[in-house]
């Protein structure tokens, strides 16, 4: 029998009403034929109210007993769905994450499922009723409630979906909204926003990462891991939402399918660091064993023996980032700056594999609308820059025009049109949205229970080596308003491919900013660019580097699994190989070493990670 998992966010069941409701959604689908588990968040605003109770109580509230005062928020969701459906003569029972035997680790307030038990979860169902689950919560194996973090309600749908794949023929997984599905960008901030019929599993981990108010990342992973089917709808309305589903090939014709903004971002900046091996492991360890995701990591080329290290992080772990990194400075002999009012503006899209001139054309809208931008950093399908707070909604809007993505395209308001004959009928395309079944009956069940067993651990895919990539490296450009534009315009207008781009401040209004391209284009990039430096500004110089590798650590949730960079970091620090460029994005981590030394860091990763 088929099984379908339903999540429903606080908005859907705020009042009677929705909880209602919600209700007859769950009714609908188990006499479709299928068993059905539901999953609910904490209703309305609760969660929001018990935390500022709490800080009305303690400054600081101890973690562990948040989790003990947040998790009855979904308690009394689940109780209120299990007695709507009774009412009207369905069987429904509820339960909490600890009763169906979720198992997280310790940390409190953004705890990891390490297993799930799916035995009461089952006899619940074949005992015909519709499973009520408390989102957002579990607990650790010595029995303390745990709570999963922001987006944990999404989270525990997607991962009872998993769990449950060996248990059922079929297994898909609706989470419910107050939004018909996924948008180009946040409507609310930009009204002529167009709702996506598709987006693949990739572009939704980087646009949730980038601040794309949709999925949570963590839920995204788990569909993506364990092939989930997964589709984000209105919990108002019976209109097919927004499936997230394995990359096609068609859509790498769509250059960007969507923009986001993230509002309260922080970047640090660690100066004058020693350019040598190992000092990159050591910022990022500290940091990581605080359990703080770091965003955008950017490593500038050093010069006269020092490099600096910009990223950035939530703006609300900004001041426990600074406590970690005290005795790393001070060992260093290196200084911190730090800026709040920022916000991080990013454009996500498969096509930009093969297309040229994305990053120009980001860049001369940003320009034209008078920002300036602090950081860039690049990834396979993803371009993000940091800008003034002041200027968020502005940047997010001008990149949005720019890519005319209120416009009806494939994959959002237009036909899908098929680029191959496996890819059959439109309409077949579209129930692509389902990854395949097959590979769930022949998956050896030992291999999934193994893999469920440790659900949350770092997934790396592969490790790669590039030598085929130059790299172009400008100093002292002056810090202004298109400048970026200007450079980029120029060289995609020669024809030449730009791949990784690395951008960070230097002191006195000054900027510096690193990318690659083909190493054949090189000597060509150099002259264009240098060529344009002259208009700009001549105090500015760029140089060429022929002798740089490239390697690149790809797989899911890279950004979220805080251990990926210092486990990267580490392996190279103990072969002693000096990184002098870094670049992030949620499925890849992109560094910058010396060509002699490539084959034996490419060695050195995938011993890290245990890759072939």
């Amino acid at each position: 029998m088929a099984l379908v998992v339903q999540k429903f966010g606080g908005s859907s069941v705020a009042t009677a009403d929705r909880i209602m409701n919600a209700a007859r959604k769950a009714i609908r689908a188990q006499k479709a034929g299928n068993q059905v588990i539901v999953v609910v968040s904490a209703r309305g605003d609760t969660t929001d109210e018990l935390i500022e109770l709490a800080r009305q109580i303690c400054e600081h509230p101890p973690a562990r007993e948040m989790d003990m005062l947040l998790s009855t928020g979904e308690q009394i969701s689940i109780a209120l769905l299990a007695m709507a459906i009774q009412t009207v003569g369905e069987k429904a029972i509820s339960f909490t994450g600890a009763q169906v035997g979720i198992v997280t680790d310790s940390s409190h307030t953004k705890a990891r499922i390490k297993s799930i038990s799916t035995e009461r979860l089952r006899e619940a169902l074949d005992a015909g009723n519709i499973v009520i689950v408390a989102g957002f919560q579990g607990t650790d194996e010595t029995g303390n409630i745990t709570t999963l973090g922001r987006g944990g309600s999404d989270t525990t749908a997607v991962a009872l979906a998993a769990v449950m794949k060996q248990a059922a023929n079929e297994v898909s997984c609706d989470i419910y909204t107050d939004m018909d599905g996924i948008f180009t960008t946040d409507p609310r901030l930009v009204p002529e926003a167009r709702k996506l019929d598709v987006v693949s599993y990739d572009e939704m981990l980087e646009l949730a990462s980038v601040g794309a108010n949709v999925l949570s990342s963590r839920s995204i992973e788990f569909a993506r891991k364990f092939g989930v089917p997964l589709q984000k709808r209105s919990s108002f309305s019976d209109v097919e939402g927004t499936w997230i589903v394995p990359e096609a090939e068609w859509m790498n014709e769509v250059v960007v399918c969507g923009a986001a903004l993230v509002k309260d971002e922080a970047r640090v900046a660690v100066v004058d660091v020693p350019d040598q091996p190992g000092v990159s492991f050591k910022i990022f360890s500290a940091i990581a064993n605080k359990n703080i995701a770091v965003d955008m990591i950017v490593q500038n080329v050093g010069s006269q023996g020092k490099a600096s290290i910009g990223f950035t992080v939530p703006a609300i772990e900004l001041h426990a980032t600074l406590k970690a990194l005290e005795p790393v400075i001070t060992e260093l002999g290196a200084r911190v700056t730090s800026e709040e009012n920022v916000s991080k503006v990013s454009i996500v899209g498969t096509g930009m594999r093969t297309h040229t001139g994305v990053a120009q054309r980001m860049f001369a809208a940003l320009a034209e609308a008078g920002i300036n931008l602090t950081m860039i950093t690049t990834g396979d399908i993803k371009i993000s820059v940091l800008v003034d707070k002041a200027d968020g909604v502005k940047a997010l809007r001008a990149v949005h025009q720019a890519f005319q993505l209120d416009q009806p395209r494939p994959g959002a308001g237009a036909p899908i049109v098929p680029t191959s004959r496996e890819h059959g009928r439109p309409e077949e395309t579209r129930f692509q949205k389902r990854p395949a079944l097959a590979n769930q009956e022949t998956r050896d069940e030992q291999d999934l229970l193994t893999q469920l067993a440790s659900m949350e651990d770092i997934v790396v895919s592969a490790a790669v080596l590039d030598l085929d990539q130059g790299r172009i490296t400008i100093v002292n450009l002056p810090d202004r308003a298109g400048n970026c534009s200007r450079i980029f315009q120029a060289v995609a207008a020669a024809g030449i491919v730009v791949d990784m781009i690395v951008g960070n401040p230097m002191e006195a209004g000054l900027a510096q900013n690193s990318f690659s391209v083909p190493i054949k284009d090189l000597p060509r990039a150099l002259d264009v660019t240098q060529a344009v430096l002259q208009q700009i500004d001549p105090g500015a110089s760029a140089s060429a580097d022929p002798d740089i590798a490239r390697l690149i650590v790809s797989g899911i949730g890279m950004r979220t699994h805080t251990g990926v960079a210092r486990s990267m970091f580490g392996a190279l620090a103990e072969r002693h190989i000096n990184i002098a460029m870094i670049n992030t994005s949620e499925i890849r981590v992109s560094v910058v070493v010396d060509r002699a030394r490539g084959e034996e860091a490419l060695e050195a990763l995938k011993k890290a990670f245990k890759l072939p």
